[in-house]
């Protein structure tokens, strides 16, 4: 009797593998070979009489878990931003983000400036005017978020992250125009016809956001292959945050030059009443108009539903998309995390406004400093993780993410009157957040089939919206009843409880056959 090893293995091993039905590559099937040929132990059973020819056993069906656990091709399997970057499709998707999430955060700031302009008068605040704002963006987050994620499954993706940009840059652009014509109206009671204006292109422009977002998260893993996800999830998060920073801290600075210098090139062709400058309008409109005509380069594969002329049966599908979630414990549980992530960020936001209060180094109008930090901790992160995250499993990293969060809030409560320990210190709960974040995104990516993943990341949307009203209502009120110190304890307690759920969750989920998970051919 002779144990077959080396060739007498490989050869065989090789072939059945490179037709199995996983699907596996050529190259990942010389892999697992190799990998057979370095642990001779796997093999004792595998004995045949001197002579005979060696007669393999069936090989089990290859699961996605299986193939991940193996360490990486180093030849067809490079790490960090380059992969995705030269993805051609990728590339016009994360252009196109760019300018819709700059677009994104500086609305806020041009309804202040467009309402100290118009609206407010010099004995008012101007926090009453930006509630209605609030409200109006808030309404169609939490009445439409499940429905737009139905019709997203139902259209072409691409024609929705185009059609929802052109329309908002459309919208954007009408303000001035409407603002002049309200001029002489009489109010609707005690609301100016022009604010009135203001708060329907806010709920329109909110409306369409819901569209475009489980449109952008699902046309993600079309085009980008599977194992690069964490990487392009990666890029996204560092894209948003700076978004973020950028449209709080220079926002106002740059709608303003936008004002003077887009103005005067308008002005020539466009002659405007006194106070109705275009500028800060056309930046924004604009933003959004760029980034639907850089989308229009996005190729994907996608399948559409051939019967895309007729309305889908919504309640049906959003059960569907519910049913789902039930039965898939790992994407339920990436999105309780995720949600729970955002819970957290909303308390946070309220919360600052009271640590930069108790600060002898800042005015509570300087809380944007806090969470500048926490934003550049993510941006930091989502570099590493695009290169080095690929070498850890998903609720790893997210465990990881989990405690090192609630570390981060337990020490800030010992720094609350030094600035500067405080700020590193909330750089690293950003950066632990992003540990959280980009793989739980990612594991909801790769576990939805593509004819699901507009209903999942509908309902995703949705619940987070909805989730978040809970933290932004009750945290000034715990705050004030219980101290900033015992919150931010029990955030970090929360933080560190779904980092431990959603890990015990994922290591009792079985793993699935390849064959179950539904396959696509990126773009490159």
């Amino acid at each position: 009797m002779k144990r077959l090893f080396d060739s007498d293995l490989e050869a065989p091993l090789l072939t059945q593998l490179d037709h199995s039905g996983g699907g596996l590559r050529r190259a990942e099937a010389t892999h697992l070979a190799d990998q057979a040929h370095h642990y001779p132990g796997r093999l004792d059973q595998w004995d045949t009489p001197e002579g005979a020819e060696p007669q393999l056993p069936e090989l089990d069906q290859p699961t996605e878990a299986a193939i991940a656990d193996l360490p990486p091709l180093p030849d067809e399997d490079p790490q960090g931003f380059l992969p995705v970057l030269r993805n051609r499709a990728f590339l016009a998707l994360w252009s196109g983000q760019v300018f819709s999430q700059l677009a994104d955060k500086v609305y806020l700031v041009l309804m202040i400036m467009i309402i100290t302009n118009h609206f407010q008068s010099a004995d008012q605040t101007v926090s009453g005017w930006v509630s209605s704002i609030m409200v109006a963006f808030t309404i169609p987050a939490v009445l439409f978020g499940s429905v737009a994620g139905v019709f997203v499954d139902h259209w072409s993706k691409q024609l929705v992250l185009v059609a929802t940009n052109l329309l908002r840059g459309g919208l954007v652009l009408a303000l001035p125009l409407l603002l002049w014509l309200s001029q002489g109206w009489s109010p609707l009671g005690n609301t100016p016809v022009g604010f009135a204006a203001l708060l329907g292109i806010t709920f329109c422009v909110s409306t369409l956001t819901q569209f475009f977002a489980p449109a952008e998260q699902a046309v993600i893993p079309l085009v980008v292959d599977r194992r690069h996800l964490l990487s392009a999830n990666s890029l996204y998060t560092m894209t948003m945050m700076a978004s973020v920073i950028v449209g709080f801290a220079v926002g106002e600075p740059l709608l303003a030059w936008a004002d003077g210098f887009l103005s005067r090139l308008t002005l020539a062709w466009l002659p405007l009443p006194q106070g109705y400058d275009l500028g800060k309008e056309l930046l924004v409109g604009g933003c959004y108009v760029l980034a639907g005509l850089l989308l229009l380069l996005v190729r994907t594969q996608e399948r559409v539903n051939p019967t895309q002329d007729d309305l889908p049966p919504i309640w049906e599908n959003i059960r569907d998309g519910l049913r789902y979630l039930r039965e898939k414990q790992k994407v339920r549980a990436a999105m309780l995390q995720l949600i729970i992530l955002f819970s957290i960020f909303a308390a946070l936001s309220v919360l600052a406004v009271r640590l930069a209060e108790v600060m002898p180094a800042l005015k509570p109008s300087q809380f944007g400093f806090l969470l500048a930090a926490g934003g550049v901790g993510m941006a930091i992160a989502s570099v590493g993780i695009g290169y080095f995250g690929q070498r850890f499993g998903r609720s790893q990293l997210s465990l990881y993410g989990s405690i090192g969060m609630g570390i981060s809030l337990a020490v800030l409560t010992l720094l609350t009157d030094h600035l500067a320990a405080s700020l590193g210190v909330l750089v690293a709960f950003g950066a632990c957040a992003a540990l959280v974040g980009i793989p739980m995104q990612t594991t909801v990516q790769e576990e939805t089939p593509e004819a699901m993943r507009g209903k999942v990341f509908g309902l995703q949307n949705n619940a987070i919206n909805i989730a978040l009203t809970l933290p932004l209502a009750l945290a000034g009120v715990a705050e004030t009843w219980l101290g900033l110190h015992v919150v931010f304890l029990v955030l970090g307690a929360v933080a560190i409880a779904s980092g431990i759920l959603t890990w015990s969750l994922d290591r009792s989920t079985p793993a699935e056959p390849a064959s179950s998970v539904t396959k696509h051919t990126p773009i490159r």
